[in-house]
């Protein structure tokens, strides 16, 4: 007879046992803790696993965070990236934040950007809304959407350029993370400026990330740029969650044809090709941008939608990556 430890997660192909789920089983009701938040899921493991048992069951998911590489309170670090601007890594980076908020997770965002810093807009934070500061030095976060925010755009007006040299840049990143009042989170997800420069290699060095996902487009030059980001993080010994495309394809409204307009399958070779998960291929869409655009992101828009699923499945995915190899990895945490 088939045991509950030994039905295989969706996302890693590994049983639950394997993976050090929890699980509780009296009769009909089944109760599981998985290394991932997974609310939206529900309906759907309850189904494949009465479907693996032979048998109706009722499902209980819970989340049980894995003890992370963080610091203070913060379980893990999860830079969102990409080598080329362009690309919506933003856009990405707050709407799987989101994501993982919806799913059942303690989230933060942090705006890495320094010089074009997008995240309040994004967020629909007032242009002249700034953190509170603590006894000089403690910045508490700005919440939005269900988020704990921090970004350089709270610290200065649209119309300030920002002429820092590289290591002013670093120094201000590095006061933005140790510095504000995070509280207790599962995922702060870093919104990472485009490109491999210093604020990459200062978070590499003084935060110790769980992974990076990495953010591209069908463009051949995207995807080139792409394999260099996917390479700086190896280097600096990132694990590498996946790939998300965007702009994969484009849906007529009229007719419901489904064109490549930038190329095909372009993400999907580079994640295969570099042994990682291809998380998500999202659609050029004006919703999209015209959502984050007025402050209320996908996924904060319009919960329900097929974009929002898209976003959720990714986010589950990359959370699912962080409780496999935390679940092999020493915990190594950073001091303040």
């Amino acid at each position: 007879m088939s045991r509950v430890e030994d039905f295989q997660d969706p996302y890693l192909g590994r049983t639950w046992g394997a993976l050090g789920a929890r699980v509780q089983a009296s009769g009909r009701d089944v109760r599981v803790a998985l290394g991932y938040p997974a609310e939206g899921l529900a309906a759907e493991l309850e189904s494949r696993l009465a479907e693996f048992l032979g048998a109706e069951v009722s499902l209980e998911v819970q989340f049980a965070p894995p003890e992370g590489r963080g610091f203070a309170q913060v379980r893990h670090i999860v830079a969102v990236a990409s080598a080329k601007g362009g690309v919506g890594k933003s856009t990405t980076a707050v709407n799987l934040a989101l994501a993982l908020n919806a799913e059942g997770a303690r989230v933060g965002i942090l705006d890495a950007d320094i010089y074009g810093p997008s995240q309040g807009m994004m967020l629909g934070v007032p242009e002249d809304r700034r953190p509170e500061v603590r006894d000089e030095r403690v910045i508490e976060p700005i919440k939005a959407h269900g988020l704990k925010t921090m970004s350089m755009s709270y610290m200065v007006t649209e119309r300030t350029p920002m002429v820092w040299r590289g290591p002013m840049a670093s120094g201000a990143l590095q006061q933005m993370l140790t510095q504000t009042d995070w509280g207790e989170l599962d995922y702060l997800v870093v919104d990472m400026p485009p490109g491999t420069g210093d604020i990459q290699l200062t978070l590499s060095q003084r935060a110790p990330v769980s992974g990076a996902v990495i953010v591209t487009t069908p463009q051949d030059i995207a995807l080139l740029d792409a394999r260099k980001g996917i390479e700086m993080f190896r280097k600096v010994d990132i694990p590498v969650l996946g790939v998300v495309e965007n702009m994969s394809f484009h849906i007529c409204e009229k007719c419901g044809h489904r064109s490549h307009l930038f190329g095909e399958g372009g993400g999907r070779r580079i994640a295969d090709e570099l042994g990682v998960p291809l998380l998500a291929e999202l659609p050029l869409d004006l919703g999209i941008r015209m959502q984050a655009d007025s402050g209320r992101p996908t996924v904060a828009a319009a919960p329900e939608g097929e974009v929002a699923a898209l976003y959720r499945n990714a986010a589950r995915h990359l959370a699912a990556r962080i409780w496999e190899q935390n679940a092999a990895a020493p915990v190594i945490r950073m001091t303040d």
